[in-house]
């Protein structure tokens, strides 16, 4: 049976067969548009704030971060493993240029909250 399952991994996609924690992870977000922009909630529980970097580039949001995993120590054996602690990212398209935003933000209960506050029109 051993055997078998070797056999069925050897098989597999290289991305699928990686440990969760050597993987790229891409958090979860709520975009919406208000009158003075966008408000941005993107969902990284356990990301400490100084490991997460925010940047624009034309109408692309980019988020990036790293979520590390405290609670390994030598001698620990899983029992079930599903958090991913590794590095992310997001990005998000915008249908006009944020270059000119003034961006706001605020990190609590394993959410980050951008505002965008938009210097123009966006058409």
């Amino acid at each position: 049976m051993a055997e078998s399952i070797e056999q069925l991994l050897r098989l597999m996609p290289m991305a699928r067969r990686m440990r969760p924690s050597e993987r790229r992870w891409c958090p979860a977000a709520d975009v919406c548009e208000i009158r003075e922009g966008w408000i941005v909630v993107v969902e990284i529980a356990g990301v400490r704030p100084d490991e997460i970097e925010v940047s624009v580039e034309g109408s692309v949001l980019h988020i990036a971060g790293t979520r590390r995993d405290g609670f390994y120590r030598e001698g620990i054996s899983y029992y079930q493993l599903e958090i991913t602690y590794s590095r992310f990212e997001k990005r998000i398209q915008f249908p006009c240029s944020i270059d000119d935003t003034q961006i706001e933000s605020d990190y609590r209960d394993g959410l980050l909250v951008l505002r965008l506050r938009r210097s123009g029109d966006c058409k």
